[in-house]
């Protein structure tokens, strides 16, 4: 797609990204392929274990669609991202947060995350993604949460990592997702995806019933069944009366009335009720602003990284003393083009920026690769080029925050690389 020349109907997307949300008819679906169970809203892969205290919780919130990294975090020192963007860069002067290398700013509508940034709690990644570009939503989305270039395994990262040290329980890793599961957290290990907290009970129970006979009577019938369906069903039993500790737990905080609000709110409930979970995937949709990014005044961009950074802060209030032991990482399938195209808006690009926040962080400033930042100037038609592997990332943490877990297993094939040191 030529950026100078694209054109597509006003509020139109990538009818590719467009079509993921076609998923959701899949929401409600009865899947028992393997051993797999529905509870309510909620799937369950067969294991039954109690859940034991997580001493660290990651949370991974993907930005589906592909988000601008040079919007959120601009460089305003490179003369090459206000001359690749007439109308839509976000003035120098307007930025929060700047930099001590007078180079980097916030996009003014994260500033209900600037004291996490003044204190240290959060720290922005620049300039990564994979190593080679893939500019299709489904491609690069499946090959983000794989992590694992050249496989046909269809094993997401998230997966591998709680397979390190598996309790054997569903909620040790939890998306909150509707429709089908991320591929992050596809795999051999029981894992739980659920659409709503409110809704995961036992299909069919009867809420009025305080002497709990339709569960009882599921007890009865599978507690010493073997097979497939028996496991299956014992796991669903075992997830859902350890669960409801968080669907009770309770906050004040305001995330808004946004999806990425409500998923992170449903997050910090969980992890409250102190079920046990490890890793939790959380979507924000929306970020494929091929048309009307926008600017300060209105738009897309506005709008969306407003959502983002007050559902993060809420979080993080939210949880706080339990904060000390959760790191969140934001990522996103590719980035944007450097040059706007003819609707205001950003055509698939490659490089992108990731966020992370809370336990370990050092943060307050936004680390690149020793390589340094490729002027954008010396190429305005092209990408932001990608000069940290976004595994790197990702890895940094796991070594940080999982310290047993061996890199080599979550990360096959990565190999050794140089730290950034944004996370202790």
């Amino acid at each position: 797609m030529d950026p100078k020349t694209s054109a597509l109907p006003d509020g139109a997307c990538c009818p590719e990204f467009a079509a993921l949300n076609r998923r959701s008819v899949l929401r409600g679906a009865l899947a028992l392929g393997g051993a797999t169970f529905m509870v309510g809203s909620a799937t369950v892969s067969a294991s039954a274990s109690s859940p034991t205290p997580a001493s660290s919780v990651l949370v991974v919130l993907s930005l589906r669609g592909g988000a601008d990294g040079l919007s959120l975090v601009v460089p305003y020192g490179d003369p090459g991202y206000y001359s690749a963007r007439p109308t839509i860069a976000v003035p120098a002067g307007q930025l929060i947060g700047q930099t001590a290398s007078d180079f980097f700013g916030l996009h003014p509508k994260l500033a209900p995350l600037l004291p996490m940034w003044t204190s240290g709690k959060l720290a922005a990644v620049h300039a990564t993604g994979l190593v080679h570009a893939n500019r299709s939503h489904f491609a690069a989305m499946e090959e983000v949460e794989e992590a694992q270039p050249g496989s046909n395994a269809r094993v997401g990262w998230l997966n591998r990592l709680v397979g390190t040290s598996s309790t054997g329980s569903p909620l040790q890793g939890v998306g909150l997702v509707n429709g089908v599961p991320p591929t992050e957290l596809s795999g051999p290990v029981p894992l739980m995806t659920i659409g709503s907290l409110n809704n995961a009970s036992i299909a069919a129970d009867d809420p009025n019933d305080t002497a709990h006979r339709r569960r009882r009577s599921l007890h009865t019938l599978w507690d010493h069944d073997h097979s497939a369906m028996g496991t299956a069903v014992r796991a669903t039993l075992q997830a859902t009366s350890d669960i409801t500790p968080a669907v009770q737990a309770t906050n004040a905080v305001s995330y808004g009335s946004s999806g990425v609000g409500k998923g992170l709110a449903a997050a910090a409930r969980i992890i409250k009720g102190d079920v046990g979970t490890e890793v939790i995937t959380v979507d924000q949709g929306d970020w494929d602003m091929h048309v009307d990014l926008g600017d300060l005044n209105g738009g897309q961009m506005r709008d969306n990284a407003g959502d983002l950074a007050t559902a993060i802060a809420a979080f993080f209030g939210d949880l706080g003393t339990l904060a000390d032991k959760v790191t969140l990482v934001t990522i996103s399938e590719f980035g944007r083009r450097v040059l706007e195209n003819g609707n205001r808006g950003l055509d698939h690009g490659w490089g992108n920026v990731m966020f992370v926040a809370g336990a370990g962080v050092s943060g307050g400033q936004v680390y690149v690769s020793p390589q340094g930042w490729k002027p954008l100037a010396d190429d305005l038609e092209s990408d932001l080029h990608v000069t940290t592997d976004y595994r790197h990332v990702l890895a940094e943490i796991v070594a940080a925050r999982f310290p047993a877990a061996p890199k080599a297993s979550v990360f096959p094939g990565l190999g050794t690389y140089s730290k950034l040191g944004f996370i202790s």
